[in-house]
């Protein structure tokens, strides 16, 4: 199963993610979505689960405070990351109990593994902000294995 992780387009979706996306089963949008035209956008290429960030208004769109997934039998946590503070791999991983946790809220693409879980920001999609690169990520699952790679746009 491939599934496309995106976070922080604040009401932008640049072309480089229908690329990016082709091909995945699922999109998880770790929140300041920006807007329902992005979430309409990105449903044209794949099914979308979406959390909401502290830009969006709760419960706009039908987007969730968090989201509990099980996909060919991995856990797959997704919130924001704001509603923890200042989100940080330790805090993650004291808040939520799965065997992936996607975030967004900084900004900044990260990659971890430890204490038996996959902690992963994709950064941001949206609007070039904070001197970052925009990214997404691409969450491969396969025989109960996680595995995820940044893709920058």
């Amino acid at each position: 199963m491939l599934v496309g992780l995106i976070a922080d387009t604040h009401g932008l979706l640049r072309p480089e993610v229908y690329e990016a996306f082709h091909g995945v089963d699922v999109i998880l949008h770790a929140g300041d979505v920006g807007g329902r035209q992005i979430l309409t956008e990105l449903r044209a290429i794949a099914p979308v689960h979406a959390v909401y960030g502290n830009v969006d208004r709760p419960g706009e769109s039908g987007l969730a405070g968090s989201i509990d997934l099980r996909l060919e039998g991995v856990n797959v946590h997704v919130s924001h990351g704001h509603e923890l503070g200042s989100p940080t791999v330790a805090r993650l991983l004291g808040a939520y109990s799965a065997d992936v946790i996607v975030f967004g809220h900084t900004h900044k693409a990260l990659i971890e593994r430890t204490q038996g879980a996959l902690v992963v920001n994709p950064g941001a999609a949206g609007p070039r902000r904070f001197d970052v690169m925009p990214s997404v990520a691409l969450l491969t699952i396969d025989r109960g294995r996680a595995e995820v790679r940044i893709v920058r746009l």
